[in-house]
């Protein structure tokens, strides 16, 4: 079945090796950057950089360079970049849980509902992170055990996200056989040559 809206319905238990397949470019430079760098230094204020130092507050706020200019790129960057291509559904969302329990369903060159839901999880969670832990360092703010509370929480609630993102990513790639992580490296998707073009999200 073919759902011109959001993919190519394809049965993943059958071996997709003899379907023509093509490379299709996804990822602009500046999505993969975002990605890569977002990745480090998140990597970097937890497990490197002293907490109670000025490079940890110094790598928060290019986080939330990072994050103000993915924001803008949404609006104006590249198709696949922008969130109106992979905008909150959830009835997309049904419908790749569906696929994943069926072990079939359409394939995305762009975001899948699943990992669009992310994006915006972890948009906003690494906001907070950062605006948590400025309210910690002002004359206003400082000291309240509620403010270092919320800003842990959020840490950890990043963390999990962050875990849950890898394993979904792990999954996807093995039940569509697109190499995912190769892609926002590379920015390019092998897909097969019918699903060329088609929508990034449901």
């Amino acid at each position: 079945m073919t759902d011109p809206r959001n993919g190519v319905a394809v049965d993943l238990r059958r071996p997709l090796v003899r379907a023509p397949i093509v490379r299709e470019r996804v990822w602009d430079p500046l999505v993969r950057l975002f990605h890569w760098s977002l990745a480090g230094l998140f990597v970097a204020n937890l497990f490197l950089i002293d907490p109670e130092g000025r490079l940890h507050r110094s790598l928060g706020y290019a986080t939330l360079g990072l994050v103000a200019v993915r924001t803008f790129w949404g609006f104006v960057g590249p198709r696949h970049a922008r969130f109106a291509d992979f905008p909150p559904s959830v009835s997309g969302v049904a419908r790749q849980l569906r696929g994943l329990v069926r072990r079939s369903g359409p394939l995305h060159s762009g975001h899948s509902p699943l990992g669009a839901l992310m994006i915006y999880n972890l948009l906003i969670s690494v906001l907070l992170v950062v605006i948590s832990g400025w309210m910690m360092t002002t004359d206003r703010w400082f000291g309240y055990e509620w403010v270092e509370n919320l800003h842990e929480f959020l840490v950890h609630w990043t963390e999990i996200s962050v875990v849950i993102h890898i394993l979904g990513v792990a999954l996807e790639s093995r039940r569509s056989r697109v190499n995912l992580p190769k892609a926002m490296i590379t920015g390019y998707k092998d897909l097969p040559a019918s699903k060329q073009g088609d929508s990034g999200n449901g």
